[in-house]
């Protein structure tokens, strides 16, 4: 990963935490055993492995997916990977909590329309989250932190799951509803994605389903902006039908002047919801604690298996 990165990452008491692990090499990892890879670190190709990393035998990745960093050549060479996804994960969903919870509450709408005209809202137009239903879109890692929070804060909210591969019983034990993905976009007025980037949810929210969506109700996307036909979405949004809080987009970095950029219904975030600032810091202690764990031949906390990664963002 990059100097600056890396330094956010483990800082100096994290490093020396690390060092008891054994010898800690910036930069060169022609002796290394454990390899700590990050935003910005190149692919694990054969050739990457066999020049640069030859000895590697675990690679503990301190972010989330690991699909655009890890080859077949690692699987061959028998390597581990550990994923700090995580200790990733609690961030982006106190990011879609708040995002539902400013959607229920239009705060996108008030606050442009208070720009504007520099006055309250009448009483009667307020928004809140009571009596409301809230789809979750995906059972994954960051989905079921989202269920969890969404019934710690006692919102009010009924909730809805779709899941192809959450049981009706599962979904029961999560303490929500399981739905076909037409019920739930029929039936929320706020729909919440967390599900991978695969063929099968390639604009799952197309035209048709976003139409299904009722009227003044809000998307929020967290997970990858491919879950979604942008084009469609500008439409329902730019007529005011519908309204969206988007951390992800396709493409991604959004081109200067897209329409996203300019809608009062809109609020478009550069993919911040994962851990930024100080919350990184969260993923060089789970770093530190993996390589405990390995150190001592205990298992994994993270470990990513190579038929898993089908199913993963």
């Amino acid at each position: 990963m990059g100097r600056s990165e890396a330094g956010a990452i483990l800082p100096a008491d994290l490093r020396a935490r690390l060092a008891e692990c054994g010898e800690v090499v910036s930069g060169s990892a022609e002796q290394a055993d454990i390899l700590i890879t990050g935003w910005g670190s190149p692919p694990l190709t054969e050739s990457f492995l066999a020049a640069r990393a030859p000895r590697v035998r675990v690679v503990l990745h301190a972010a989330g997916s690991v699909k655009w960093l890890v080859t077949d050549a690692v699987w061959e060479r028998g390597i581990v990977v550990s994923s700090a996804a995580d200790a990733n994960a609690g961030p982006v969903a106190d990011y879609a909590l708040a995002a539902i919870t400013f959607a229920a509450k239009k705060a996108v709408i008030a606050a442009s329309a208070y720009a504007a005209s520099a006055a309250w809202p009448g009483f009667a137009e307020r928004e809140g989250s009571d009596g409301r239903t809230v789809g979750v879109v995906g059972a994954s890692r960051i989905g079921r932190l989202v269920l969890k929070r969404l019934a710690m804060a006692d919102t009010g909210c009924r909730v809805l799951l779709y899941d192809p591969y959450a049981s009706a019983a599962e979904a029961a034990r999560l303490g929500v509803e399981a739905v076909g993905l037409d019920e739930l976009c029929a039936s929320s007025s706020v729909i919440t994605l967390h599900a991978p980037e695969v063929p099968e949810t390639r604009h799952m929210l197309h035209a048709r389903r976003l139409a299904l969506i009722p009227d003044g109700g809000t998307v929020v996307n967290t997970a990858r902006g491919s879950l979604i036909d942008t084009e469609a979405l500008v439409r329902e949004c730019a007529s005011g039908r519908l309204n969206a809080f988007l951390d992800v987009t396709e493409p991604e970095p959004l081109p200067a002047g897209h329409p996203l950029f300019s809608l009062p219904n809109v609020l478009v975030t550069p993919h911040i919801a994962g851990a930024q600032g100080s919350e990184v810091r969260r993923l060089g202690k789970w770093v530190v604690e993996e390589a405990e764990r390995w150190a001592r031949g205990l298992p994994l906390s993270g470990l990513v298996r190579r038929a898993d990664l089908c199913r993963l963002a």
